[in-house]
Parts: structure tokens; sequence; C-alpha cells
């Protein structure tokens, strides 16, 4: 009987076809897990399934670096070549290599090489795939063997013989992205780290980080410390607060501090302080607003942070969320652009916010009078709040617009009546009680009281339908623009720098110039985006009929507009 012999049934299923060579040759001399990876590429290629680099190695149970360290390892044998790094991709090759050893790499030419390498890693014995994994760092990444044997003594002279091949790979490869290969570089990096670890062993030891600082540590300090601009006392302070037990956590809480402008020992301390009371305003607000909030995280990060952030006081954001909900604005969105408009126009101190908000009330209660000396019971709409604005820069006291008011109740239009009373008077000079006369109050004669009535309804619909078509014009773009989820985010992200731009132009001009340079690059690519969706964004702009009056019928002086002339020719 044979060795080795078949079930009738294996006979007549699929099968994956190996070379012979692979198996009498390579098999011996591979390394397991490279043997799993090789075949199972073969079983992947043969059967036509689509698997990526992700799929292979979670199907094997191995990480991705594990997966592509085969594969380089496979390279070396000339088993497979590697056509892409990004995406991954390989090509599988004929077993031609009759030896068995890899063509590309000859041990010898590293004879030196590897007894250094030993006589440094003494606790234990090299295995030749060990020693195969140095030689690929030297040919694929261009390292000096120089600069490869101080990066493994630095790694041996921190973790000690134990130390694994994986975190040596780990540190050169990260000495290679940065393009430090060569002796001079490695030393200098080197240089640079020692000069920095007595900080980052204060800082360890403030945070309760047991475990010696390494270069990826440092590489993390050098980004605290001068990229985003935190000092020593300030990382320190914020390792104890945020109870961050490793670099990991550490780096996150760093970067929440440089997201919300926390930089010095007491705004970090005031911040973590707080940070349990921004979340009950943040609750307070959505109550005030009558906003439900399944999770309130993201409402305390796009919103509430900011606003406090603005220096808006607690009792302040309290305040105008129950104004806002007043006004039927009640959302954080709306709530959102009600400050933003504030903190545009320096409004942010308690008494500056209090007197808006009573000089908006006082507006409010007079327009309501007006309303009712109309004959008017509706509710207060944006256009009466424009109507007051443009008669009071006509200089009309309140008493004269309650006086057009009363003028007007009982017309078709009464809103529209006030204005052309009020032009009238502004033409003839009349802006007070006792200079009205009945010639003065009347816009037209009696016997053209109606049809003049008609015409002011014609006017002020004609101007209605041109604005409402302009602005829902304007808005349909917006919409369609931000029903983009690309571009949404483009969006987003535009809106988070300029808060941190406005931030940056006081404390770091570089960082500021940086922040510009990148929001000049994002308005670029949402321009492109616009493109792709057949849109510009001056599409969001209203654009009125007449650039002049802005279709109301009347320019910034209050005086006719030649358009308001115009169509009156035209339906003459």
């Amino acid at each position: 009987m044979p060795f080795i012999s078949a079930a009738d049934g294996l006979i007549k299923k699929s099968t994956t076809n190996v070379e012979n060579k692979f198996i009498t040759k390579y098999l011996p001399e591979l390394d397991p897990v490279a043997v799993k990876v090789y075949l199972y590429s073969l079983y992947l290629l043969q059967s036509g399934s689509s698997y990526n680099l992700e799929d292979l190695a979670a199907t094997l149970g191995i990480t991705e670096e594990k997966a592509k360290d085969c594969f380089i390892y496979l390279e070396e044998f000339e088993l497979i070549s590697i056509i892409s790094r990004s995406p991954f991709e390989i090509k599988i090759l004929e077993a031609e290599n009759v030896n068995g050893t890899p063509k590309k790499i000859k041990p010898e030419k590293y004879a030196d090489f590897t007894k250094t390498v030993q006589s440094i890693i003494s606790g234990r014995m090299i295995s030749s795939n060990e020693f195969l994994e140095y030689f690929c760092l030297l040919e694929d990444y261009g390292f000096e063997q120089n600069a490869l044997i101080m990066i493994i003594t630095y790694c041996v002279n921190l973790h000690g013989d134990n130390i694994r091949l994986q975190y040596i790979k780990k540190v050169a490869k990260s000495f290679a992205e940065d393009g430090d290969v060569t002796a001079k570089k490695v030393n200098d990096r080197l240089s640079a780290y020692t000069s920095s670890t007595p900080a980052l062993l204060e800082i360890f030891k403030a945070a309760g980080i047991k475990k010696q600082p390494d270069v990826d540590d440092d590489k993390l300090y050098k980004k605290w410390n001068e990229e985003l601009g935190f000092g020593d006392k300030e990382i320190i302070v914020a390792a104890k607060l945020f109870k961050a037990r490793n670099c990991e956590k550490l780096d996150t809480a760093i970067e929440e501090l440089f997201k919300n402008k926390k930089f010095d020992v007491k705004e970090i301390e005031d911040y973590c302080k707080n940070k349990n009371s921004i979340y009950a305003l943040t609750l307070d607000i959505a109550k005030n607003l009558g906003v439900y909030m399944k999770n309130p995280a993201p409402y305390v990060e796009n919103y509430v942070n900011v606003w406090c952030g603005y220096g808006f006081t607690f009792e302040c954001l309290k305040k105008l969320s129950k104004y806002l909900f007043r006004q039927e604005k009640n959302s954080f969105e709306e709530m959102n652009g009600f400050i933003r408009k504030l903190y545009d126009s320096g409004i942010i101190a308690d008494r500056s916010v209090d007197d808006y908000i009573e000089k908006r009330q006082a507006e409010d209660k007079l327009i309501r009078e007006i309303l009712t000396a109309c004959g008017l019971t509706r509710k207060i709409v944006p256009w009466d709040r424009e109507n007051l604005s443009k008669w009071r820069s006509w200089n009309f006291s309140d008493e004269m617009l309650l006086e057009a008011a009363k003028l007007s109740s009982g017309k078709s239009n009464p809103m529209a009546y006030i204005g052309g009373i009020l032009s009238g008077w502004k033409t003839d000079g009349i802006y007070s009680k006792d200079k009205i006369t009945p010639t003065a109050s009347r816009q037209i004669s009696s016997s053209d009281q109606k049809s003049e009535g008609s015409l002011r309804s014609n006017i002020e619909r004609h101007y209605y339908d041109l604005r409402h078509a302009a602005e829902e014009r304007a808005e349909t773009a917006f919409g369609r623009a931000m029903s983009d989820s690309i571009y949404s985010e483009l969006r987003k992200e535009l809106n988070s720098l300029s808060i941190e731009l406005a931030f940056a132009e006081i404390r770091d001009k570089t960082k500021a110039e940086q922040l510009s340079e990148r929001i000049t690059k994002l308005e670029n690519e949402a321009d492109g985006r616009l493109a792709i969706l057949g849109l510009n964004k001056s599409e969001f702009i209203p654009r009125y009929s007449c650039e002049i009056c802005s279709d109301t019928g009347y320019d910034k002086s209050g005086v006719p507009c030649v358009c308001l002339k115009q169509y009156l020719n035209s339906i003459k």
C-alpha cells in the first residue's frame, strides 16, 4: 500500500495546483506563516475570489502588516513579485529557483553586518529568517548598514536582548518613512530624541505611564510641543486631569484641548472642571429649545464648546436659548447661526447680549403695535423687521410710524401703504406729527383711493414674487449642494477651520498661515465638487432682478427705485 492515497470523493473535488518545485525545493526552507500565505494566495488566484490584503490577513488570522512582510519575504525567493504597494497587489511567479534560496540577497554580502548584529543581541541566537528580515530592510528601504545597526542598538538598549523582531522593524520603518536611512540622519534623530527624554520621563511619571520613552513617544511629544504649541507643564496637567495612562490616550486628550483652544494651564484646568458642567448646560439648552437629544456628545463638541470658546457665559447661553425658542428658532443649528452673528458683531459679554435682546424685544413690541394699528393680527415675519429698519433709516420716529400705521388701517396692503405714506412725508420733509395735514396724510385723492390700493397690492405682490423666486433659487441650489455627502463634509471642515483660524490669528501667525493655505485648498476642492454637481457657489446668493433695491422697490435712501418706475410704466 502506498504511503499516501486519496479517497474517491477527493479525486472528484476541486483542487488548487501547486508546482512540484515549490514542494521539493521551497517548502523545507520557507517560514511556516509565509507558506500559508503563499498557498492561500494560489487558492484565491485559481478560484477567482475577489479578496484583498485585508481579507487574506483576516482569514489567516494574521495582521495586514504580517501579511505584507510575508509577501516581501516570498519576493526574496522570487516566488511572487510585488507590483503595487498602494493598493497592495502581487503577481505569483513560476518557482524557478532550483536552489530554494533567495536570488536577490546574498547573505555573504552582509557577513560583517550579521556578526555585529549578533554581538548586539547577544542573549539569543538570531535565526536565518530574522537575518533575512534585516537584509530586506537594507535592500528595500535603502538603509546604510551602520544606520540599521544604530537602530537595532537603540532598540536593544531600550528593551534588552528579548527585543522582538517586529518592534525593530516597526522602528526602522518609522525612520524610513521620514527619510532617515543614513547613519548621520539616524544619529541626529536619536540625539534629538535623547534631548527630549528628560521631559518625556517627567510627563510619564506624572501620568503614571510605566514604560521607557521611545522614538514613537518622542514623535508624539514633538507634535504636542512644536506643532500644537503645548508646553511641558500644560502636557503634564493634561495627563493628570485626563487620567491618560498611555501616550495614545494623552495624544487624544491633547488634540481635544487643541480643538477647544485650551492652551494655558488655567484654561485646561477650567475646561476639565467645567466639562461635566458643559454637558449639563447642553441638556438645559436642549430643554429650552425643545430639542430631543439621544446623545449630547456631538452637540457639546460641535456647538456648546464652540460657543463657550467664543466667550459666552453659561447663563447667557441659557437666556439666548429661551429667547430663540420664543422666536421659533428652536434648533441648535439656528441658535448657532444667531450666536455667530452676535459674535461677528462683537456682542459677547452678558450685558451687551442683554442690551441686544432688549433692543430686539422693543422692536418686536413696536412692530406688534404697528400691525395692530394697521388692523393686522398675524405674527411678526422677517419682512416686518426689514421694513422697520428701512423706515427708521429714513429718520422717522416711532410716533410717526404709528401715525402712518393708523392712516393705513383698512387698506388692502397696509404695510406697503405705510411705506408709501412715509415716502411721501420724506419727500415733503414731514418728520413730526404737528406737520401732518390731511393732504400730506393722503397718498392719493379720495376718488382714486380704491384703485391706488389695488396698485399698491400689485406692487407689493410683484416685488414679493421677485424676492421669493430669487431666494428660493438660492436655497434650492444650496440644498442640492449640501445633500451631497462629499461637499457637505468639505463645508463642515471649512466651518471648523474658520473658527480655528480666528484663534490662530491671535495666537500663532505661522499656524494661521497654514490654516489659510488649508482653507484655500479645501475651498478649491469644494468648488471642484460643485462643478461636478453642475453648481457654482455664486448660486447660493439670491440673484435679485434689480441690484439697486434688491427687489424691494426702494433704494437704501428710501427713494423709489428706477425699477419701480419702470414697473409702473409697464402696467399703466
